[in-house]
């Protein structure tokens, strides 16, 4: 057994170190959890390890707003000051302040 602990937190804003979209953080695995068929579909010279934190994102680029499933190799913070514009934002936290969201949802 190993323990992992995540680098980026709830609300937090971060951005993909090699494809140009940013994202709020809105869960968190602590280690790869998603099906064979989506890790296999990343080219294998480029697949990211399965046993560190993956990051659940509400993302956006310059043209379209998405859900990102993203390892934690793959991120780094976002210290823009610029609030994340996806739509579904408002529905998991409230107003922008001090570089991230605070929740507003109850988690179990």
């Amino acid at each position: 057994m190993y323990k992992t602990r995540a680098k980026y937190y709830l609300g937090q804003v971060v951005r993909h170190r090699k494809h140009p979209f940013r994202g709020v953080v809105f869960d968190v695995d602590a280690s790869f959890s998603n099906t064979d068929a989506w890790y296999e579909a990343i080219p294998e010279d480029s697949r990211p390890a399965k046993d560190q934190p993956y990051y659940h994102l509400l993302a956006e680029n310059d043209r379209s707003f998405y859900v990102a499933y993203v390892s934690e190799q793959n991120l780094v913070a976002d210290y823009s000051g610029e609030p994340v514009d996806h739509p579904d934002v408002p529905d998991l936290f409230g107003p922008f302040e001090d570089g991230a969201y605070p929740l507003q949802v109850q988690l179990n």
